[in-house]
C-alpha cells in the first residue's frame, strides 16, 4: 500500500489529501482515443432509403456462448432513464435498456409478469458490486428466470474489486 498526494487546482477548489492506492499491475502505452478524435464518414451506398437500413445484429457472448440479436443500443441504468417504461418502448425496436436498481423484486415480478414480459430478452438487471447487491441480483434473477443480462454498475470500471465482482457473476450465473 502506499500513498499518493492529490492536488487540485486553487481556483476550482483547494485541496490536497493523501490517498492509499494499490499498486496497479499494468500501466498502458498505446494510444487512446475518445469521441472527439474520431470522424464516422458514411459510405456511398445502393440503397434509396434509410428505411431500408437495418442496425440488428446478432451476437454470441463469449464467455456464456448465448445468443442475443437486436440493435446494439443500451439506456442507461440511471433512475430516470432505466426504467420500466423506458424498456417497454425501446424493446419494441429490440434496444437494450439496463434497468436501474431501485426496482423491488416484486416490482420486476409484477411488471414481468404483465406488460414486461415480452421485454425481458431486452433488459439487463442493474446492480452494485457489494455483497448486499449480490444477495438482492440473486432474489431477482430466481424470482424472474426470464431475465438474461446482469448490467453492473461501478464509479471505477478499473478497480479490483469490480474484476472479481465479474468473476464471481460468471461463476454463479454462468449463463
Amino acid at each position: 500500500l502506499g500513498q499518493a498526494q492529490l492536488h487540485c487546482p486553487s481556483q476550482l477548489l483547494h485541496c490536497t489529501t493523501s490517498v492509499p492506492f494499490l499498486a496497479m499491475p499494468v500501466v498502458e502505452q498505446d494510444m487512446k482515443l475518445d469521441f472527439k478524435d474520431v470522424l464516422i464518414r458514411p459510405k456511398r451506398s445502393s440503397l434509396a432509403s434509410r428505411s431500408q437500413v437495418s442496425v440488428e445484429r446478432t451476437y454470441t457472448f463469449h464467455n456464456s456462448r448465448q445468443t442475443w440479436a437486436g440493435v446494439p443500443l443500451v439506456a442507461a441504468n440511471m433512475d430516470t432513464i432505466g426504467t420500466f417504461e423506458v424498456a417497454q418502448v425501446l424493446a419494441t425496436r429490440k434496444c437494450i435498456t439496463a434497468v436501474h436498481k431501485h426496482y423491488s423484486t416484486e416490482q420486476w415480478k409484477a411488471w414481468a409478469e404483465g406488460p414486461g414480459k415480452d421485454c425481458l430478452p431486452y433488459v439487463a438487471a442493474s446492480t452494485g458490486i457489494l455483497q448486499k447487491d449480490m444477495d438482492k441480483l440473486n432474489e431477482l434473477l430466481t424470482a424472474v428466470p426470464g431475465i438474461g443480462m446482469i448490467c453492473i454498475d461501478v464509479a471505477n470500471g478499473y478497480s479490483e474489486a469490480f474484476v472479481q465482482c465479474i468473476r464471481d457473476c460468471r461463476k454463479r450465473w454462468p449463463t
